[in-house]
Protein backbone atom coordinates (compact mmCIF):
# COMPACT_ATOMS: atom_id res chain seq x y z
CA UNK A 1 0.00 0.00 0.00
CA UNK A 2 3.34 2.09 0.10
CA UNK A 3 2.34 5.06 -2.46
CA UNK A 4 -1.34 5.47 -1.12
CA UNK A 5 -0.53 7.08 2.00
CA UNK A 6 0.26 3.84 3.99
CA UNK A 7 3.94 3.00 4.77
CA UNK A 8 2.89 -0.42 5.65
CA UNK A 9 0.11 -2.87 4.45
CA UNK A 10 -1.67 -2.91 8.06
CA UNK A 11 -2.31 0.95 7.40
CA UNK A 12 -0.08 1.22 10.44
CA UNK A 13 2.51 4.85 9.45
CA UNK A 14 3.41 7.98 8.68
CA UNK A 15 -0.51 8.66 7.60
CA UNK A 16 -3.16 6.03 8.11
CA UNK A 17 -5.77 5.26 5.52
CA UNK A 18 -5.66 7.49 2.42
CA UNK A 19 -8.78 10.03 2.55
CA UNK A 20 -10.85 8.03 -0.33
CA UNK A 21 -10.19 4.57 1.24
CA UNK A 22 -12.43 3.07 4.21
CA UNK A 23 -16.00 2.20 5.07
CA UNK A 24 -17.72 4.95 2.44
CA UNK A 25 -15.63 4.23 -0.35
CA UNK A 26 -15.83 0.58 -0.12
CA UNK A 27 -19.69 0.31 0.09
CA UNK A 28 -19.55 2.72 -3.17
CA UNK A 29 -17.10 0.58 -5.39
CA UNK A 30 -18.33 -0.91 -8.13
CA UNK A 31 -21.18 0.86 -8.66
CA UNK A 32 -20.33 1.76 -12.07
CA UNK A 33 -20.69 -1.61 -13.29
CA UNK A 34 -24.00 -1.72 -14.14
CA UNK A 35 -24.03 2.02 -15.84
CA UNK A 36 -21.25 0.90 -17.89
CA UNK A 37 -22.58 -2.47 -18.65
CA UNK A 38 -25.79 -1.13 -19.91
CA UNK A 39 -24.77 1.74 -22.16
CA UNK A 40 -22.20 -0.85 -23.50
CA UNK A 41 -24.76 -2.98 -24.32
CA UNK A 42 -26.61 -0.07 -25.82
CA UNK A 43 -24.13 1.19 -27.72
CA UNK A 44 -23.20 -2.35 -29.13
CA UNK A 45 -27.14 -2.75 -30.29
CA UNK A 46 -27.32 0.79 -31.79
CA UNK A 47 -24.42 0.07 -33.87
CA UNK A 48 -25.01 -3.60 -34.45
CA UNK A 49 -28.95 -2.99 -35.48
CA UNK A 50 -28.93 0.62 -36.16
CA UNK A 51 -32.54 0.31 -38.15
CA UNK A 52 -34.92 0.12 -35.34
CA UNK A 53 -32.82 3.15 -33.87
CA UNK A 54 -33.12 5.32 -36.67
CA UNK A 55 -37.26 5.04 -36.34
CA UNK A 56 -37.46 7.09 -33.19
CA UNK A 57 -34.57 9.59 -33.90
CA UNK A 58 -36.80 13.17 -33.47
CA UNK A 59 -37.45 14.83 -36.98
CA UNK A 60 -36.60 17.87 -35.71
CA UNK A 61 -32.91 17.13 -35.39
CA UNK A 62 -30.82 18.25 -38.83
CA UNK A 63 -29.54 15.44 -40.69
CA UNK A 64 -30.14 11.84 -41.23
CA UNK A 65 -31.38 9.80 -38.68
CA UNK A 66 -28.38 6.81 -39.39
CA UNK A 67 -25.91 9.37 -38.71
CA UNK A 68 -27.75 9.98 -34.74
CA UNK A 69 -28.08 6.58 -34.59
CA UNK A 70 -24.43 5.55 -35.05
CA UNK A 71 -23.13 8.86 -33.14
CA UNK A 72 -25.04 8.07 -30.10
CA UNK A 73 -23.94 4.07 -30.67
CA UNK A 74 -20.47 5.41 -30.48
CA UNK A 75 -21.40 7.51 -27.55
CA UNK A 76 -22.70 5.38 -25.36
CA UNK A 77 -19.55 3.03 -26.20
CA UNK A 78 -17.18 6.31 -25.07
CA UNK A 79 -19.54 6.72 -21.61
CA UNK A 80 -19.00 2.78 -20.81
CA UNK A 81 -15.25 2.78 -21.26
CA UNK A 82 -14.93 6.86 -19.45
CA UNK A 83 -16.95 4.47 -15.98
CA UNK A 84 -14.39 1.63 -16.46
CA UNK A 85 -11.34 3.99 -16.10
CA UNK A 86 -10.90 5.67 -12.51
CA UNK A 87 -9.33 8.36 -13.77
CA UNK A 88 -12.39 9.40 -15.79
CA UNK A 89 -14.84 7.87 -13.95
CA UNK A 90 -16.55 11.19 -12.57
CA UNK A 91 -16.32 13.13 -15.45
CA UNK A 92 -17.78 10.05 -17.15
CA UNK A 93 -20.78 9.57 -14.66
CA UNK A 94 -21.64 12.97 -15.61
CA UNK A 95 -21.78 13.12 -18.59
CA UNK A 96 -23.70 9.59 -19.24
CA UNK A 97 -26.10 11.32 -17.25
CA UNK A 98 -26.76 14.58 -19.30
CA UNK A 99 -26.58 11.90 -22.48
CA UNK A 100 -29.74 9.73 -20.99
CA UNK A 101 -31.34 12.89 -20.43
CA UNK A 102 -30.86 14.08 -23.78
CA UNK A 103 -31.61 10.80 -25.17
CA UNK A 104 -34.80 10.55 -23.18
CA UNK A 105 -37.35 12.76 -26.00
CA UNK A 106 -36.56 9.60 -28.50
CA UNK A 107 -37.92 7.41 -25.96
CA UNK A 108 -40.76 9.63 -25.93
CA UNK A 109 -40.93 9.27 -29.67
CA UNK A 110 -40.79 5.82 -29.80
CA UNK A 111 -43.69 5.48 -26.77
CA UNK A 112 -45.88 7.72 -28.71
CA UNK A 113 -45.48 6.31 -32.44
CA UNK A 114 -45.86 2.84 -31.54
CA UNK A 115 -49.21 0.94 -32.06
CA UNK A 116 -51.86 1.22 -29.31
CA UNK A 117 -51.92 -1.73 -27.39
CA UNK A 118 -48.84 -3.10 -28.77
CA UNK A 119 -45.99 -4.98 -26.68
CA UNK A 120 -44.03 -2.77 -28.37
CA UNK A 121 -45.83 0.32 -26.69
CA UNK A 122 -46.67 -1.40 -23.59
CA UNK A 123 -42.51 -1.79 -23.33
CA UNK A 124 -41.53 2.04 -24.09
CA UNK A 125 -44.52 3.59 -21.65
CA UNK A 126 -42.76 1.42 -19.22
CA UNK A 127 -39.23 2.63 -19.51
CA UNK A 128 -40.18 6.20 -19.74
CA UNK A 129 -40.03 6.51 -15.66
CA UNK A 130 -37.21 4.12 -15.56
CA UNK A 131 -34.97 7.10 -17.20
CA UNK A 132 -35.14 8.90 -14.15
CA UNK A 133 -33.21 6.01 -11.93
CA UNK A 134 -30.87 5.30 -14.86
CA UNK A 135 -29.77 9.26 -14.87
CA UNK A 136 -29.23 8.78 -11.65
CA UNK A 137 -27.08 5.98 -11.16
CA UNK A 138 -24.80 6.98 -14.39
CA UNK A 139 -24.54 10.62 -12.04
CA UNK A 140 -24.10 8.48 -8.89
CA UNK A 141 -21.23 5.86 -10.82
CA UNK A 142 -19.25 8.98 -11.19
CA UNK A 143 -18.91 9.92 -7.62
Amino acid sequence: MIGRGLSRADGRGTGGPHPRQGRGQEQGRGRWRPTAALLAAAGVAHLARPGGFDAIVPRSLPGRPRTWTLASGLAELALAAGLAVPATRRAAGGAAAVFLLAVWPANVKMALDSPPGSRRRALALARLPLQLPLVRAAWRAGR
